[in-house]
């Protein structure tokens, strides 16, 4: 008990004066994670609102597929990732494995399914009550797209924080892809698992506490963005 107690202390200390290497490893994270997320927007967005417009042959499958796509499990995603990057895949000779690009594609395979299903959710929404009006203004299929991420705009930040979370807290698919390389590729959550086999639970417990607090940030964050939008549309 009283070495777990001095880890939480050192590990608080550790916060407090922002240790170099946990600095680092924060840095890093955010960075892979951010970039992630807003690859996996660009992707994301549209695809979910063009499956909420468009009605086509097979349409309903592509749903199903989407939504079972949010619980893949990262590792498999890694498995796939690793196979198309090693040498013997077909991007082998870009020599990406084992750098933050292969992470960073790792996680936008996570992330994309979650923001494209709960766009076309949100998307559908709208859909419904904006349909007619927009019909009437005579705005095409790319209008009503930009008009519909730009209405739902509050509500799909909830998406895209959603996404960072998953991205954020993947342990699986980045250490496949990434190797858990010290300065290279080594983010929080692969550091936990590396230092906690170590023993070093100070630096350990340093980032899981800095886990938790960006999980609570943002639950809170996607909370009042949905409490803003409910008043939005209730004025």
């Amino acid at each position: 008990m009283t070495d777990i107690g001095a880890a939480l202390g050192a590990a608080f200390s550790m916060i407090v004066h922002f240790d170099r290497d946990l600095a680092e490893i924060i840095g890093l994270s955010l960075r892979i994670s951010l970039s992630a997320v807003f690859m996996a927007a660009v992707i994301g967005m549209p695809l979910g609102v063009a499956l909420a417009l468009f009605r086509f042959p097979g349409r309903a499958a592509v749903v199903v597929f989407l939504n079972a796509l949010m619980g893949l499990p990262p590792v498999v995603v890694g498995l796939i990732v690793y196979l198309l990057l090693s040498h013997a895949g077909p991007f082998g000779v870009m020599g990406l494995l084992f750098t933050p690009t292969a992470m960073i594609i790792a996680q936008v395979l996570l992330v994309v399914p979650i923001i494209a299903a709960l766009t076309r959710q949100v998307a559908e929404d709208l859909w419904v009550e904006y349909e007619e009006q927009l019909h009437s203004l005579g705005a095409g299929p790319g209008r009503a797209l930009v008009a519909l991420l730009w209405d739902g705009r509050f509500i799909l930040m909830t998406a895209l924080l959603a996404g960072f979370g998953r991205a954020s807290a993947e342990v699986g698919g980045v250490m496949i892809v990434g190797g858990n390389i010290d300065h290279v590729t080594r983010v929080m959550t692969t550091a936990i698992a590396l230092e906690v086999s170590k023993g070093n639970l100070a630096l350990a417990l340093g980032l899981g506490i800095v886990l938790i607090a960006l999980s609570t940030a943002i639950s809170l964050a996607a909370y009042q963005i949905k409490e803003a939008a409910l008043r939005r549309h209730a004025v």
